[in-house]
Order: C-alpha cells, then structure tokens, then sequence
C-alpha cells in the first residue's frame, strides 16, 4: 500500500529533484507526512513546523481536497492516494 506525494519545482531541491515520491500508505496525512521524513527529511520540515504541524503558507490537497478543510494532518489517507504540497508564492 503506498500513495504518490506530488512535489512542486519550488521544493524538488529537496526531494532529490523528484516531482512525485512513492511512499508506504500512513492511514492518515500526519502517517504520510511521518514516512516522507524518514526518506525526505528537509522536504518534511519544509511542510511541517518543529511542533510537527503543516506550516501555514504549505497547502497541502488530498485527492484533490484541502487537507485543513478535512482533519488536517488526522485526514484520512486511502490507498492508492495522490498528495499534493503547494506552497505560497508572495511577490509583487
């Protein structure tokens, strides 16, 4: 059981230069987020604050759907499942 984690241009310097990281289902999106930080560590911190919380400016979508309009990090995660990371862009 595994889900597909989609890492956007900004933080593939993290990732290894990889856009999408296979990683072991968690159950839930804080599991997931566990099992990317064995394999992806500075990915993981640039998600997840040092309380282990999603950063505020990270968005992160599950099969599509806002992970803080779900359970945020105790959202269920089903198998099989596509988790996108976004984070904010500022400019002007």
């Amino acid at each position: 059981m595994s889900v597909i984690v989609l890492v956007p241009g900004v933080l593939r310097a993290e990732s290894g230069g990889q856009g999408r990281i296979e990683v072991p289902a968690g159950g839930t999106l804080g599991g997931v987020l566990d099992e990317l930080a064995r394999g992806w560590p500075r990915l993981e911190r640039r998600i997840r604050d040092e309380q282990g919380q999603i950063r505020r400016y990270v968005n992160v979508y599950i099969n599509g759907e806002d992970c803080r309009l779900l359970a945020g990090s105790e959202s269920s995660v089903p198998d099989g499942a596509e988790i996108q990371v976004l984070p904010s862009v500022a400019g002007g």
